[in-house]
């Protein structure tokens, strides 16, 4: 049956949608940020050029002294003010402050190909399941090609570690996205008021080894080379790394992680294919309370 009605003249329109279609997923994009209003405007800039536009802008002004929160107001974004200092409160205050049903975070220096925000609204909108999605980047900034591949090895050895220390993919603060009913979950229990860790290795943790986080790599932006500076600041990135494994694996330890993950046995699908979420919670409370 075609799909399309007749106008005069020979032209066609399109038949009307069903009512009863799903309606789209609503994205809120998430940026905490410090003094980054020149990186911040350009990264505006890239997200007003999106196929598909989010339904808000969240930018989490974390004690700037520059001019990040009238940047963000000119391009058209929400302000929230996070006092407290460290990117855990900040871009947690930021999912709290998200309106849509998509979290999507970045920093100030992310710069986001135009279909980037489609592409995650549809791998969300394909999985009910999923809780989270993340994927990686290039430096856009780097001189040299031998810097250029350090930083690729950089990104690709986050991803390998962190797996390992989780049992899970992890998340980059740089290129993901969340579920805010999944962030809501476990949005409590997140180490928000300790600025002393990396807030996404952080968030990843807490999802938990029985969490759906997807590790797209297609899925890319670019991004400054900061993260790749040595020194003091390198010293700093470590220092948060083994803080941020040593709080959560007090928790739950590695083993322990990983005997859940591979205990996990996938439930009875539904009558539609997809996996019952409750039931992934049953066996989780099952498989802790041994």
């Amino acid at each position: 049956m075609s799909s399309r009605l007749p106008l005069p003249g020979g032209s066609v329109r399109p038949a009307p949608l069903p009512a009863d279609l799903p309606a789209p997923l609503s994205v809120s994009v998430v940026i905490p940020v410090k003094d980054d209003a020149v990186l911040l405007d350009r990264a505006l800039s890239f997200l007003a050029r999106q196929d598909v536009l989010a339904l808000e802008i969240v930018v989490v002004d974390n004690g700037s002294r520059d001019n990040s929160a009238e940047v963000a107001r000119r391009h058209g974004a929400r302000v929230v003010v996070e006092p407290r200092p460290g990117i855990a409160a900040a871009a947690s205050t930021g999912y709290d402050a998200a309106l849509g049903a998509i979290i999507l975070r970045c920093d100030a220096d992310t710069l986001a190909p135009p279909d980037w925000l489609g592409r995650v609204r549809a791998q969300f909108a394909a999985d009910d399941d999923l809780d989270a999605l993340t994927g990686g980047g290039t430096f856009y900034d780097v001189a040299t090609w031998r810097a250029a591949v350090v930083g690729r090895l950089y990104l690709r050895s986050y991803y390998v570690a962190a797996h390992a220390a989780l049992a899970h993919p992890t998340l980059w603060g740089s290129n993901m996205a969340i579920r805010a009913t999944s962030w809501h979950g476990v949005s409590d229990t997140v180490h928000r008021g300790d600025a002393h860790l990396h807030d996404d290795f952080d968030l990843a943790f807490t999802l938990g080894p029985t969490s759906r986080i997807r590790y797209d790599p297609t899925l890319t932006v670019e991004v400054s080379g900061r993260s790749l500076q040595g020194g003091p600041a390198g010293r700093v990135r470590w220092a948060r790394a083994f803080h941020t494994l040593a709080v959560n694996w007090a928790v739950m330890s590695p083993s322990r992680r990983w005997a859940t993950r591979l205990a996990l046995t996938r439930p009875p699908a539904a009558a539609d294919g997809r996996r019952p979420r409750r039931r992934i919670a049953a066996r989780e409370r099952e498989l802790q309370a041994r």
